[in-house]
């Protein structure tokens, strides 16, 4: 018996505690944000993998991003990010080894104001430890696998859409022809089966990078140290701390920027981290409006009986 709460906190084991009893390894997602050239070749793969319907195609006008975002019918989405440089030390340069790029004038890739860059990012469900769209699903068509992650079973789902609201990232989403929830699976058919997901296996730069979660935790914190040293100071990890509001991510990021600039929440929390509190709040409110009415029928009674005597 543990006294630590399911719905919050340090989570060692979210697969052990969904009762798979012997499973193997965590797995997940480290996108290096730092090394995506926007192809998309990871959602064109996602797509072609699942089957998944055209979800529109419309450019936004800011930039090349023709998919917007993660939904029903988009589980890995490629964001652009155009940025015009504030300031020359504001300019982000990859650390390129003297490769052909390097400008041995500007090692550091400062630029001059008013020049742009470009960040691009590919997003997908962050198959959350503590994940609120879980918890709230009445019919149990999202469920904990034993590798970690968090899977709609379409066939169950009733289209009642609780769980998203309560996704604090919005990831998941209801199809509009039917109105079941969808999202990434990681490609659980794939995992079953020994292999990687179709978009890592698909991203020619290895961008997006699959395997057991702590090691990419590790890989991930050597390379946020190796661009530091390299000059790049925004490098920075998204999701990967266990100790966060959702109790770490299954996706992780290493971003060049503010969570803010991809769109993400800077320091999301899971939506149903206060339901105990909630249902004891509730719990109080109903005793006490017991109570009352109790009261209200009694106390009448009793001053009768002492005007009567």
């Amino acid at each position: 018996m543990t006294d630590r709460s399911l719905l919050s906190g340090i989570e060692p084991d979210p697969a052990g505690d969904a009762g798979h009893a012997e499973h193997p390894p965590r797995v997940g997602f480290f996108t290096d944000t730092s090394v995506c050239i926007g192809c998309k070749a990871c959602e064109v793969a996602c797509k072609e993998w699942n089957a998944l319907p055209e979800g529109g195609l419309s450019l936004t006008g800011l930039s090349y991003d023709n998919t917007q975002g993660l939904g029903a019918s988009t589980w890995r989405h490629v964001a652009f990010i155009e940025q015009q440089v504030p300031a020359p030390e504001g300019r982000t340069q990859l650390p390129l080894a003297d490769g052909p790029y390097a400008d041995p004038q500007d090692p550091q890739g400062a630029g001059a104001p008013g020049e742009m860059r470009w960040l691009m990012s590919s997003d997908v469900c962050k198959h959350c430890t503590h994940a609120a769209c879980l918890d709230v699903c009445p019919t149990g068509s999202l469920f904990r696998t034993e590798f970690g992650t968090v899977v709609v079973q379409e066939d169950i789902c009733n289209g009642c859409g609780y769980c998203v609201p309560a996704c604090p990232y919005g990831v998941i989403e209801q199809r509009p022809s039917d109105g079941r929830a969808f999202k990434c699976t990681m490609c659980y058919d794939r995992l079953g089966a020994g292999q990687e997901p179709a978009c890592a296996k698909a991203c020619p730069t290895e961008s997006i990078q699959f395997g057991p979660l702590d090691e990419l935790r590790e890989r991930a914190a050597l390379r946020v140290d190796q661009l530091h040293e390299a000059g790049v100071d925004g490098a920075r990890l998204y999701g990967h701390d266990p100790t966060d509001g959702v109790g770490g991510d299954g996706a992780f990021f290493l971003l060049l920027d503010k969570p803010e600039v991809y769109g993400l929440p800077p320091d999301p929390v899971v939506t149903t981290r206060d339901l105990p509190a909630m249902w004891k709040h509730a719990g109080a409110a109903a005793l006490s409006l017991a109570g009352t009415v109790a009261a209200s029928f009694v106390l009448p009674t009793l001053l009768r009986r002492k005007t009567t005597r």
